[in-house]
């Protein structure tokens, strides 16, 4: 039987390429999204224009996979308003869970994020170790997992902690550091580098979406990082530079972000 799946943040940079992929797999998707940047789905997906923080829940009702990556997409915008931040976030997941059980879905995976460690001594980042988030975003993804990790024994959960997400989307995003070093090293033959000893781990868009396909199709629930590897700023700089003949500007940070 066809799974019928609502991905919340549809439209965005992972979600765009994900719903597309996953009705190419023959899923029933729908998508709820406020569609900020416009719309690049495939025209079969049913597509519901609403923000987290006022739509129906009954919405629910349809669907046995609630997949929840609707965000402000980074730290900047997360700092501007930290009322949107935390009742987009924290607030709108609790509402979330306490439909899923109202209505009977059967599994929700959530889009958590790496950078709630905070800034780690140890090479090795494991699930054991304790999380030390430094900003508004990553303090209200550790927040968000809390709360979902209260209903773990009334619905099956999936929390994943990706790396920095890169790589090509319909609806693509240039604020995330191997991108945005590409475009700049393409169009304007300069790659601007502030600091550039942060550890930024990377990871492919396609290889999310796989990691999403694998835990839509497995019986396993839990909270995973998902990552491939950890390079400084410098060395993805030098990466692309290596590909792209440009400059690279070494300018100084006062951002203490880096990650494992």
């Amino acid at each position: 039987m066809t799974k019928k799946i609502l991905i919340i943040g549809g439209g965005g940079y992972i979600g765009t390429e994900l719903s597309n992929y996953l009705l190419k797999k023959k899923y029933k998707v729908a998508c709820l999204d406020t569609f900020w940047f416009g719309n690049k789905l495939n025209k079969k997906i049913t597509k519901i224009k609403k923000d987290v923080r006022k739509f129906d829940f009954k919405i629910f009702n349809n669907y046995e996979i609630v997949i929840n990556l609707a965000y402000l997409s980074n730290d900047p915008l997360c700092e501007i308003n930290a009322r949107d931040t935390w009742e987009s976030g924290p607030l709108a997941t609790y509402y979330m869970m306490e439909a899923c059980l109202k209505y009977k879905v059967k599994k929700f995976i959530f889009a958590s994020s790496g950078s709630i460690y905070g800034l780690k001594k140890e090479k090795k980042v494991t699930e054991k170790l304790g999380l030390d988030p430094i900003t508004d975003y990553n303090k209200s993804k550790m927040i968000c997992e809390k709360v979902i990790e209260n209903y773990k024994n009334k619905i099956k959960t999936v929390i994943l902690r990706p790396a920095t997400v890169c790589g090509n989307s319909n609806r693509l995003r240039l604020d995330v550091v191997l991108n945005l070093f590409c475009y700049q090293a393409y169009f304007e033959k300069k790659i601007n580098i502030l600091g550039g000893n942060q550890v930024r781990p990377l990871l492919h868009i396609n290889d999310m979406i796989s990691c999403y396909e694998f835990f839509i199709k497995k019986n396993i629930t839990g909270t995973f990082n998902v990552g491939f590897e950890n390079l400084s700023v410098n060395e993805i700089a030098e990466s692309v530079k290596a590909i792209i003949p440009s400059e690279i500007k070494i300018k100084k940070s006062n951002d203490p972000r880096s990650y494992r």
